[in-house]
């Protein structure tokens, strides 16, 4: 199935000179999200995985159901003050700013193979930083897999150690 087909491109949105792609239209169409859950549980079926990990909130969306697939758990990622039993977290630098990110302390085992699953990958400050807070509780990425990849920004030189698989490249 062609992805690319059910992503709308919204130009101008949130600002001047961003081409916004939105993944609602894909959500929207039961049989394109399904072939979308399908192809990445099979493009990771081989790998292992233990559980799959998933950032606020898109990657909840699509991580969940890779994860139901997977015949695994999955733990989310997220923003500050919203987990309620003790954390570990991570910050990390964006463009303008920082941010940080949170998982339950318990969450990851270690040894435990693990699929990051997000909808976008852009400038990979949120992946690299679960990635590492990920391998510092002990766990193993055995993967990264996104919806939408934004090649002009380059995050997959930052990530190249990792297996990376996106569905639809712009």
């Amino acid at each position: 199935m062609d992805f690319k087909q059910h992503i709308a491109s919204i130009p101008g949105f949130p600002k001047e000179g961003i081409i916004f792609r939105d993944v609602t239209p894909l959500l929207e169409d039961k049989d394109a999200f399904k072939a979308c859950i399908d192809d990445l549980a099979a493009h990771a079926k081989d790998l292992g995985v233990d559980v799959v990990v998933g950032p606020e909130s898109r990657g909840f969306i699509f991580g969940c159901p890779v994860a139901l697939e997977l015949g695994c758990g999955f733990v989310p990622i997220r923003k500050p003050g919203k987990l309620p039993r003790e954390t570990v977290s991570k910050k990390y630098d964006l463009e303008y700013g920082s941010n940080e990110i949170f998982m339950h302390k318990d969450s990851i085992k270690p040894g435990m193979k693990v699929l990051i699953v997000d909808d976008l990958l852009a400038t990979g400050g949120t992946v690299e930083a679960a990635a590492a807070l990920i391998e510092e509780m002990g766990g193993e990425v055995v993967g990264m897999e996104f919806v939408i990849e934004l090649e002009e920004l380059k995050a997959t030189e930052k990530l190249s150690k990792y297996n990376i698989y996106s569905q639809v490249k712009y």
